[in-house]
C-alpha cells in the first residue's frame, strides 16, 4: 500500500494528512461535451491509435504507482504528463490535490491501459478539501506547463466547469469498482487539450488555481530518461 504525506490547506490553516492509497485509478474522456469526446475518438481511431469503445474511459493502476516526488524516471523520451485534478477519498471526506498522469505515448497508441502502468502519477503534496470549493468548482483553472531546456511552455489551460463535475466522475469510477469500496480511493480525472498538440520536455508542471480564494496547489517534477543502461 502507498503512503501519501500531504498538507491540508484550510482556512489559512495547514494540517497533516496521512493518505493511505488502496485503489488508484485513471480518467480518460472526461470532457463535459460527451458528444464532442467521441468525435475525437472516431478521428484517433481512424489513425490506428487505439481506443475505449465506451466513455467516459476509466484504467485501474497500480497502488504503489503514486508519487509526490520531485523527479520521476521513465523509458524513452516519448513520454509527457497530463494535468489532471485527483479525488482523495477516505475518512469520511474528499481531498482534491493537482496532479499529472503521466504516459509513454509510444505505447498509449498500442493500448491506453498498459500505457499508464509503465510511468507514475504525480500529486501535489498539498490538498483542498472538496467541499470548500464545490460552490465556485467550475471556474476553478487547470493549467499546465512543458518545462524543456530552461524554458516553460504553456502546454494545457482549461476551466474545470469544462469537464464532468467531480461527483459524476466519481459516481461512474464506482460502477467499475467491484469489490473493497472507496475507501483510500485516488481518483485522476481525465485531462484537457494541450496547446498545439503533444509535446515532450524534461519538466512538467501541473497547477489547480482558485482564483476565488486566491490560492493555487502546484505539482513539479523532473523526467529522467533511464540512459546509464545499456540493454546489447
Amino acid at each position: 500500500m502507498a503512503t501519501l504525506t500531504l498538507t491540508l490547506v484550510r482556512e489559512g490553516r495547514s494540517e497533516p494528512v496521512i493518505f493511505e492509497v488502496r485503489r488508484l485509478v485513471n480518467g480518460g474522456f472526461t470532457s463535459r461535451d460527451q458528444p464532442g469526446a467521441r468525435k475525437h475518438i472516431e478521428e484517433l481511431k481512424a489513425k490506428g491509435i487505439t481506443c475505449p469503445d465506451e466513455i467516459p474511459a476509466f484504467y485501474p493502476k497500480s497502488r504503489e504507482l503514486i508519487t509526490t516526488a520531485d523527479e520521476i524516471e521513465v523509458l524513452g523520451d516519448q513520454t509527457s504528463g497530463e494535468a489532471e485534478f485527483a479525488l482523495l477519498i477516505g475518512g469520511g471526506r474528499t481531498l482534491v490535490a493537482v496532479g499529472s498522469d503521466h504516459t509513454d505515448r509510444e505505447l498509449e497508441a498500442l493500448t491506453i491501459p498498459k500505457s499508464k502502468m509503465v510511468c507514475p502519477n504525480v500529486v501535489s503534496r498539498e490538498v483542498w478539501d472538496l467541499q470548500d470549493v464545490r460552490q465556485h468548482w467550475d471556474s476553478l483553472l487547470l493549467r499546465s506547463y512543458m518545462l524543456k531546456g530552461g524554458e516553460r511552455t504553456r502546454y494545457q489551460e482549461a476551466r474545470l466547469g469544462s469537464m464532468l463535475p467531480p461527483e459524476q466522475i466519481l459516481d461512474l469510477a464506482k460502477g467499475r469498482i467491484s469489490e473493497g469500496g472507496t475507501e483510500g480511493l485516488v481518483l485522476f480525472s481525465g485531462t484537457v487539450a494541450a496547446i498545439g498538440g503533444l509535446s515532450f520536455g524534461d519538466g512538467f508542471e501541473a497547477e489547480l488555481v482558485d482564483e476565488v480564494w486566491g490560492r493555487r496547489l502546484t505539482c513539479q517534477y523532473r523526467v529522467r530518461p533511464i540512459t546509464w543502461f545499456r540493454s546489447s
